[in-house]
């Protein structure tokens, strides 16, 4: 069981997020709020020189994208990407794996 209320992980998304639009597919576009991470990870592909490559991720409240499914569109900064994972913490929090259009 979650210690913080929904309001509470709200402040912190504000506090460290930005806004996205989110759209579930079939469904209409809304302005949410998310930490926006776009990291490198490293790939060994088998060769003797390694890559990394960007892994865009959101941290969002679940009762912001409840429905949220493979699919689904968000745009940010100019850019659109689609849904590939959804991974809902079970304490109220989910990430989005997200992939550029």
């Amino acid at each position: 069981m979650a210690v913080e209320t929904a309001a509470d992980r709200l402040i912190m998304l504000s506090d460290f997020g930005q806004t996205v639009s989110y759209t579930p597919s079939g469904g209409s576009a809304a302005d949410v709020t998310a930490i926006v991470d776009n990291d490198y990870e490293a790939v060994d592909a088998g060769g003797s020189v390694a890559f990394a490559i960007q892994r865009p991720r959101l941290t969002l409240r679940t009762a912001d994208v409840s429905t949220a499914a493979e699919g689904d569109t968000v745009s940010y900064g100019g850019d659109s990407y689609i849904v590939r994972v959804v991974m809902a913490d079970g304490t109220g929090i989910t990430e989005l794996m997200i992939e550029k259009q």
